[in-house]
């Protein structure tokens, strides 16, 4: 039987969004650390992305930042955790893959939702069986699951799909529905 020990977490790193978004992404490292579960991020110490880790770091929990190059100055290192420093976004992506059994995709941008959707499409061409949710308190990605329901309704994913979509509201919530199918997957 698998068992969950690393979560990837994608988020934002713009410090300039709701303060609900940092407070869900602290919540969100101190209930990956209380459950021991390492937390895998790009890295940065800006934004949810430097919440999510300082607070899981703070909590105790393992913490492995990945940093292209060319972002060192732009999401500034969070140099209190472990982190490598990789070459290229590519790299990055791959190695967070690497290092995760799971995903948890917070707020973000275009980066954010670019890398969602990579996973997702590797997960619907069978490259692998990784599960992901995507976390919330607001439906701030209500939209995003409108359109997957949209491409699912017009035959373009089939209807199975629908299970690898988790949307929930708590990190405790998200991370037990990628407990449960980490289950059901091994």
């Amino acid at each position: 039987m698998a068992k969950l020990k690393s979560i990837c977490v994608y988020c934002g790193s713009s410090d300039d969004v709701r303060p609900g978004y940092l407070t869900l992404a602290r919540n969100l490292g101190r209930a990956l650390a209380d459950q021991d579960l390492k937390l895998v991020y790009g890295g940065g110490g800006v934004g949810l992305m430097g919440a999510c880790a300082r607070a899981a770091h703070e909590a105790g929990g393992e913490v492995l930042g990945i940093m292209p190059k060319f972002l060192l100055q732009k999401e500034r290192v969070f140099d209190e955790v472990e982190h490598r420093i990789v070459d290229d976004m590519h790299m990055r992506k791959q190695m967070m893959f690497d290092e995760s059994d799971a995903f948890i995709v917070l707020p973000g941008g275009i980066g954010t939702l670019e890398e969602a959707v990579e996973m997702l499409s590797w997960a619907r061409l069978g490259l692998h069986a990784k599960p992901m949710a995507f976390l919330d308190e607001d439906g701030f990605w209500a939209p995003f699951f409108e359109l997957m329901n949209h491409i699912i309704d017009g035959k373009f994913t089939p209807e199975s799909f629908r299970s690898a979509l988790v949307h929930e509201s708590t990190p405790e919530l998200a991370i037990s529905a990628l407990r449960d199918r980490v289950v059901a997957i091994s």
